[in-house]
């Protein structure tokens, strides 16, 4: 682990480093900006046929399949042999849930590129080196419907993706903090958490010609709902360990009691993570202080607590076993 939280010598080698942290947290980013975008879509621009999409459906789009590819990479080195990684696109274990989140993804990814491809459909076909894309573009925009279908499908292999980081910790049964149902739908709603600060971010910086203000209020409303529902998730996860007896329950007072990671855990994931993005977003909304430079500043602090909760949840899990 990282000098800078402290020396962790006397505890156990820590198997899944920051990497595996990282990963996890673009992963779910990927997933979340999916939701938002098409969430936005398709209550922004349910009857769009000129294909001038909003900043945030635009942001969301690039920043799906960007953040998968990356954090992909990061995975494959992290495995210590990347140049066998198309293994596991080849043979598939039904009963391991890596194995299914491999699946998944390989379906997922693409995914994201050919809707980053249909939402920038005319800079595709003004672009010499894109415009090979074009008959795919075609090909969907020839048929409404298909369009359609596809939104959907991405949508669903999004909220899997977004489960699927949680459910990867969790099927390991020896370590108490891993082991729980909640974790899945922590990892879900925190992804889609950092999809609307992420989507906000990078629309309000790069996409600002197509900023519709009434989206960004729609998503710091989001936000919220969803920053609202990791508290009490959080809850559950530490009252489900003290309630499973045995291990777990050391485990759970380590975990939130000992060391820097438990300073990790209460200033950086649920003060600076969860209750300072939902003041800053409460009192936007409340005083319609719409201003580039608060809500860049609310985007980046939710960035900041999702990876902070990622990279708590992998450390503190390895070294609080309650053994």
């Amino acid at each position: 682990m990282s000098s800078i939280w402290g020396s962790m010598a006397q505890h156990e080698v820590i198997h899944w480093p920051w990497p595996i942290a990282l990963y996890l947290f673009l992963a779910g980013m990927s997933a979340g900006s999916v939701v938002v975008s098409l969430l936005v879509k398709w209550n922004r621009h349910a009857h769009n046929t000129n294909s001038i999409w909003d900043a945030m459906v635009k942001a969301g789009s690039l920043i799906s399949f960007g953040s998968i590819v990356v954090g992909l990479i990061l995975l494959i080195v992290d495995l210590g042999k990347p140049l066998s990684f198309y293994w596991l696109l080849i043979y598939y274990n039904p009963t391991s849930i890596m194995s299914l989140g491999v699946l998944a993804l390989t379906v997922y990814t693409p995914l994201t590129f050919l809707f980053a491809l249909m939402i920038f459909e005319e800079k595709v076909k003004s672009n010499k080196f894109l415009n090979i894309f074009s008959p795919i573009v075609y090909f969907f925009r020839s048929f409404a419907h298909r369009s359609k279908e596809l939104e959907y499908i991405l949508f669903v292999f999004a909220l899997v993706i977004g489960a699927y980081t949680g459910f990867l910790l969790s099927s390991i049964q020896s370590l108490p903090l891993w082991n729980s149902a909640v974790l899945p739908l922590i990892f879900l709603t925190s992804g889609v958490s950092s999809g609307i600060a992420a989507n906000i971010l990078a629309g309000l910086l790069f996409f600002k010609s197509s900023l519709n203000p009434e989206s960004v209020k729609y998503l710091l409303v989001l936000d919220m709902r969803a920053i609202m529902t990791e508290v009490p998730l959080l809850s559950m996860l530490f009252i489900g360990m003290y309630y499973s007896g045995g291990f777990a329950v050391k485990a759970a007072h380590d975990a939130l009691t000992q060391g820097p990671l438990a300073l990790v855990f209460w200033v950086g994931v649920v003060g600076f993570g969860l209750f300072l993005p939902m003041f800053i977003a409460f009192m936007a909304l409340r005083q319609h202080a719409y201003r580039t430079s608060f809500i860049i500043a609310n985007s980046l602090v939710v960035l900041v607590g999702v990876f902070l909760l990622r990279y708590y949840i992998v450390y503190a899990g390895q070294i609080f076993t309650g053994q």
